[in-house]
C-alpha cells in the first residue's frame, strides 16, 4: 500500500501552491481591508484577471472535458488543488469551469449557456433549495406548469450561491405534483435573468452572501429544459454530489494554513517569561489539530479516489464531508484561542475563517444528512464496515 503522491500529482500540487503564493496571497491584506469596509474582497474584473494569469500557468477548467478546452483532471488531483486554494482566504477559484450538469445540455443549449460559462462570459447559479426544502430537497414547491410551447414558473428559491451575480439559473421545479420530485415529478430549466426572475441579497455571518430568487409568472421556452422532463431531482443530486469532496478538500487547506499560524504565534508569543508553546494546554491544542487534520485528509482523498476508481462514492464522500467540515471548525476555533484577543480582531483572517467554515457543516448536505446517509448505508447493507477493504 503506497500513500505517496505520484510524481504528476506532486508536480501539479506544487505548481498550484507556487501560483497561490506568488499571485493570490499578496492580495490578502487588501482583501481584508475591503471586507472590513463591507466591500467584496475581489471584484469581477480582478477575479477574471487572476483566472487568466492562472490560465497562462496552465490551469483552466480543472474538471472540464478536454473537448471544451479543459484539463479533465481526476478527482484526487482536483482534491489536492482545492486544498491548495484553501490555504488563502482570497475568494479565488480557477476559471474555465461550468456546472457539471450543464454537460447534459443539448447542442443548442451548449452554445447558449455552457460554452459562454466555460469562457467566463456568463455566470450561472444552481437553484434547488427553497424556504421549506433544504436538506429535504425532494420537498420543493416551486411550480412549473405547461402553457403551450412555454413553461410558467412560480415560487421562490433561497440561499442560492452566485444568485446575486448570475446571468442565468439552473432551476429545479415541480412539473408533476402527483409523482413527487424523487419519482420523476421535477424538471430542470435553464432560465435567463432577462426572462423575469429577480434576486434578493441575503446577509449572512460570512463574507458576501447568497440570494433568494423570486419567480412570478416567469415564462421559459420548452427548449430550455435541461436533460429530460422528470430528470430534475436526479440532476440536482448529481450537482450536489461533486461538493462532497471539493468542500472538505478546501477545508483541509484552511486548517493547514490556520494551524501553521498558530504554531508560529505560539513560538513567538511570550507570557511569564516563556513562549506560550511551552504550555501543555497549547501543545495539546496543536497536537489534536494536527491529528484531526491528518485523519480528514485521508478520508477526503479516499472519497476522491473512489470517484476515480469508478466506485459508488456516496458513502465515502459523506464521511469525508462530515469529518472534514467538523475538523476545520474545531481547528480554527483552537487557532483563535491560541491567538487570544488578537485572533478575535478583523486584523487577522482567523475570525473570518471562523465565520466562513461554520457554513461547511450546513451547505451541500448538513452534518445530520451525512450521518443519515452513512448510517442508512450500513443499516440497509448497502456497504460494509471497512468499505472497499472489507
Amino acid at each position: 500500500m503506497d500513500f505517496a503522491l505520484s510524481d504528476e500529482e506532486r508536480a501539479v500540487r506544487d505548481t498550484v501552491r507556487a501560483f497561490v503564493s506568488r499571485e493570490v496571497m499578496p492580495l490578502e491584506a487588501e482583501v481584508l481591508r475591503r471586507e472590513r469596509a463591507h466591500r467584496p474582497g475581489l471584484d469581477r474584473s480582478e477575479l477574471r484577471e487572476l483566472q487568466l494569469r492562472a490560465k497562462r500557468f496552465g490551469f483552466w477548467g480543472l474538471a472540464t472535458p478536454e473537448e471544451y478546452g479543459g484539463m479533465a483532471l481526476p478527482a484526487v488531483m482536483q482534491s489536492l488543488i482545492w486544498t491548495e486554494l484553501g490555504r488563502s482566504f482570497v475568494p479565488f477559484r480557477f476559471g474555465g469551469e461550468a456546472d457539471n450538469i450543464l454537460f447534459h445540455a443539448t447542442e443548442e443549449q451548449k452554445r447558449e449557456f455552457l460554452l459562454p460559462t466555460i469562457a467566463g462570459e456568463r455566470i450561472s447559479c444552481f437553484a434547488i433549495t427553497e424556504p421549506g426544502a433544504g436538506s429535504d430537497a425532494a420537498n420543493i414547491r416551486l411550480r412549473a406548469r405547461r402553457d403551450g410551447d412555454d413553461w410558467v414558473l412560480d415560487g421562490e428559491k433561497t440561499f442560492i450561491t452566485n444568485g446575486n451575480d448570475a446571468d442565468f439559473a439552473i432551476v429545479v421545479a415541480v412539473t408533476d405534483p402527483e409523482k413527487g420530485a424523487r419519482r420523476g415529478g421535477a424538471t430542470a430549466f435553464l432560465v435567463d435573468r432577462a426572462m423575469g426572475w429577480r434576486s434578493e441579497f441575503i446577509q449572512t455571518m460570512g463574507e458576501g452572501g447568497p440570494a433568494a430568487l423570486v419567480f412570478d409568472g416567469v415564462r421559459v421556452p420548452h427548449r430550455n429544459i435541461l436533460g429530460e422532463i422528470g430528470q430534475g431531482f436526479a440532476l440536482g443530486m448529481e450537482w450536489i454530489g461533486k461538493g462532497r469532496y471539493t468542500i472538505p478538500s478546501h477545508a483541509v487547506g484552511i486548517a493547514e494554513r490556520a494551524l501553521q499560524m498558530a504554531i508560529d504565534h505560539a513560538n513567538a508569543r511570550e507570557t511569564f517569561g516563556a513562549p506560550i508553546a511551552t504550555n501543555q494546554a497549547i501543545q495539546w491544542m496543536i497536537a489534536d489539530s494536527e491529528t484531526e487534520l491528518e485523519a480528514a485528509r485521508w478520508l477526503i482523498l479516499r472519497s476522491a479516489w473512489t470517484v476515480d476508481a469508478g466506485l459508488d462514492p456516496r458513502h465515502a464522500s459523506s464521511m469525508g464531508k462530515l469529518y472534514g467540515a467538523g475538523m476545520v471548525n474545531r481547528v480554527v476555533d483552537r487557532v483563535l484561542q491560541i491567538h487570544g484577543g488578537m485572533g478575535y480582531t478583523r486584523e487577522l483572517p482567523i475570525e473570518r475563517w471562523y465565520r466562513q467554515v461554520r457554513l461547511y457543516r450546513i451547505f451541500e448536505g448538513t452534518d445530520e444528512m451525512q450521518r443519515l446517509i452513512i448510517s442508512r448505508d450500513l443499516l440497509r447493507g448497502y456497504t460494509k464496515i471497512g468499505g472497499h477493504l472489507a
